[in-house]
């Protein structure tokens, strides 16, 4: 099938990208989840492969790690970061964002520390019950269509001016296009917040998201361009940390 030229101006569209809910029963250690009982390997666990973590000072995330790549989603947040766990000192492990920044940090004796920007330092997260996988949801044109029109009114809104999301998309490469489009737009909201972010969004004049061998996102000629890589899935798109720097707003 002929891929899909669909152009998305500011629009409301009344639908949600909604992605896990929790699933009670009775997990492991944490130390067992995280390591295993023999070497790390990230694939190989005998707690919950994905499971549901309170934060200490507030707020929740689910941790997947039934993919080849962990996934982590913050409850107060639509986006689903992928991770790279790497050895640490004293046989941590750090899981870190696609900038190469650490979201996690897991304790040989079964700690786990979240980052985020408003915890630079860290906070402590307890293992609550097991959840459901982060996947990408199935979608069809229209569906499409709407997921784009939200990202471009979600992002005209913090622009204050219109910016159009605009993507080339088959039925295979949908549900990325549209999570993409979704990432893209919260990082026009993280640039509307401050002053740099606001002058770089003064010139752009659209987003736009395409294929190719890697994924990446720049700034050229006022376009906002999102490049995806669909057959990795989740792991095909950048995150809206990696947009916001290729902006020059970081």
């Amino acid at each position: 099938m002929l891929p899909l030229r669909i152009l998305a101006a500011a629009a409301l569209a009344a639908a949600g990208l909604g992605v896990t809910a929790p699933v009670l029963a009775a997990p492991g250690s944490l130390r067992e989840g995280l390591f295993g009982e023999g070497r790390y390997d990230s694939r190989r666990f005998s707690a919950p492969p994905v499971a549901r973590y309170t934060v200490e000072d507030g707020g929740g995330f689910i941790l997947d790690r039934s993919t080849p790549r962990p996934l982590v989603k913050f409850e107060d947040s639509a986006e689903v970061w992928v991770l790279q766990p790497q050895p640490a000192p004293r046989g941590d492990i750090i899981y870190k964002n696609d900038l190469g920044e650490p979201v996690l940090r897991a304790t040989r004796l079964g700690g786990l520390t979240v980052f985020t920007r408003d915890r630079p330092s860290g906070a402590a997260a307890a293992l609550v019950a097991d959840a459901t996988p982060l996947r990408l949801p199935t979608l069809g044109p229209e569906a499409l269509l709407q997921r784009l029109a939200q990202a471009s009114a979600r992002a005209s809104r913090a622009a204050r001016r219109l910016i159009p999301f605009e993507a080339d998309a088959s039925p295979e490469t949908a549900p990325l296009v549209a999570d993409a489009a979704m990432v893209a737009a919260e990082a026009v909201v993280r640039l509307a917040e401050q002053p740099a972010g606001r002058q770089v969004l003064s010139g752009v004049d659209k987003v736009t998201l395409v294929e190719g061998r890697r994924p990446g996102a720049s700034l050229r000629g006022g376009v906002i361009l999102i490049t995806i890589t669909p057959e990795d899935g989740l792991a095909g798109r950048p995150s809206s940390e990696r947009i916001v720097a290729a902006a020059g707003a970081r």
